[in-house]
């Protein structure tokens, strides 16, 4: 058979939807990046928009943190049911309910220390307070919704999901400026109901359509939900520690400095972003070796990505150290040395190296020992803050540091230890490290 002959998607070497879903990240990131520079002169200056960063980051910590593990779930049950041509309706039922209970839960909580949040975290105002409460039970769709694209195979509602919410977010915050709002609760309501359009879109267009199908236990949905909800919730907490941290220590005269500090880490963030945008095609490859029994196969192919990312994390923090504060200063009008921007990069691509190395475990069926890591880290990050200096960022910057590579060193012990067992990945495991993303563009 001539090349010619061979199928298109035999031939090609990423798995399916990953274009898709990799520009949708890049336009989702692009429109993030821009969120904060127009909100910051829409408000009025980077002191009213600290409490708008703040809440920013709260939400894709709780969001992710807890809707991500169902996302991963649902995606992974549809994917099974899809493979045998069974409907998935009675598994998205159940999907439904484990979220709503979710959404129940953490918002009472939310609800329960509601007076500290307002006072201490969103400096008295209690609109933004309801607008954290909403985004997180509005990100609750959006996860679900992807879930059913992902396991359905329909990638492009997918990343319609993914990538329009950054734009939308954006659309409405300049909405807002032109009629003269200023008002920093009103701008967080808008990013709470961003990311709804997309969905109603999405449905109305038949995209989370699913067949009736045989009855759904709740072990069909739930078999490693414990361990990806402690691991996930730990690592979206360590990817958004940095600005959250900052805005709870910081005092009345370094409150504008809350929000640059908010711009440092988004830059030193894009080794991380570009790497989750091709990461679904690597890993893919490796757990096909592994599932084929060609381990010494996957230890070199995932040596080689580890290799990557090294050099991409190096090339980020020599750049960061050289040309952080310009670039900074360009993109933001803001003023960061190098060294903090250099640190903020380290710890990104060192978070990025244990985000790796922990898909690679969960591939291999090792979920607990990813929540343990993670669950390491966050220990590692207190204490780094708590122990490290006395001056705000600095400490915060060492904390971030510290978590990232105490998480890197469990997951390495772990992956030595799951390769050593000779254990083999199954098709569910695979679709939970691809899609094992605690990074919200």
């Amino acid at each position: 058979m001539s090349s010619a002959e061979i199928p298109r998607r035999a031939r090609t070497p990423l798995p399916e939807g990953t274009l898709t879903v990799g520009v949708a990240l890049l336009v989702a990131g692009v429109a993030t990046y821009a969120f904060f520079k127009i909100g910051a002169v829409a408000v009025g200056g980077e002191e009213e928009f600290a409490p708008i960063a703040a809440m920013w980051f709260a939400t894709f910590a709780l969001a992710s943190g807890f809707f991500l593990p169902l996302e991963q779930e649902l995606g992974r049950a549809l994917s099974y049911r899809r493979a045998a041509n069974q409907g998935a309706h009675p598994v998205v039922r159940k999907v439904l309910t484990l979220g709503g209970i979710l959404v129940a839960v953490v918002a009472l909580l939310m609800l329960a220390v509601s007076p500290w949040l307002a006072t201490s975290y969103f400096d008295g105002d209690w609109l933004l307070v309801v607008a954290l409460m909403a985004a997180f039970a509005a990100y609750a769709p959006a996860h679900l919704a992807r879930g059913v694209c992902a396991g359905s195979g329909r990638f492009t509602d997918y990343a319609i999901i993914l990538g329009s919410d950054g734009v939308i977010r954006i659309l409405l915050c300049v909405g807002l400026a032109l009629v003269g709002v200023t008002a920093a609760g009103v701008y967080g309501l808008a990013i709470a109901i961003a990311p709804l359009f997309a969905v109603a879109y999405v449905y109305r267009r038949g995209g989370l359509r699913t067949e009736p199908g045989p009855p759904a236990q709740w072990s069909e949905v739930t078999p490693n939900l414990g361990w990806l909800l402690v691991g996930s919730v730990c690592a979206a907490a360590l990817l958004n520690a940095g600005p959250i941290t900052a805005t709870l220590l910081a005092n009345e005269s370094e409150k504008a400095l809350v929000t640059q500090f908010s711009y440092g880490v988004l830059l030193a963030r894009i080794p991380l972003f570009l790497f989750q945008a091709v990461q679904a095609a690597l890993l893919p490859k490796l757990s096909r070796l592994a599932a084929q029994g060609e381990l010494v196969e996957f230890r070199s192919g995932l040596k080689k990505v580890m290799l990557i990312v090294i050099a991409v994390g190096v090339a980020g923090t020599l750049g960061a150290l050289v040309l952080g504060s310009w670039a900074i200063e360009i993109v933001y009008d803001a003023e960061l040395s190098g060294r903090t921007l250099a640190m903020l990069a380290a710890s990104s691509a060192t978070y990025m190296l244990a985000l790796a190395s922990a898909q690679a475990v969960i591939a291999l069926r090792g979920h607990a020992l990813v929540a343990l890591g993670w669950g390491v880290g966050v220990v590692g990050f207190v204490l780094g803050t708590w122990l490290s200096s006395d001056e705000v960022f600095r400490r915060i910057e060492i904390g971030l540091l510290v978590s990232s590579i105490a998480s890197l060193v469990t997951f390495a012990f772990a992956l030595r230890q799951r390769l050593r067992a000779g254990v083999i990945p199954d098709e569910g495991s695979m679709m939970e490290a691809i899609t094992d993303m605690p990074f919200e563009p």
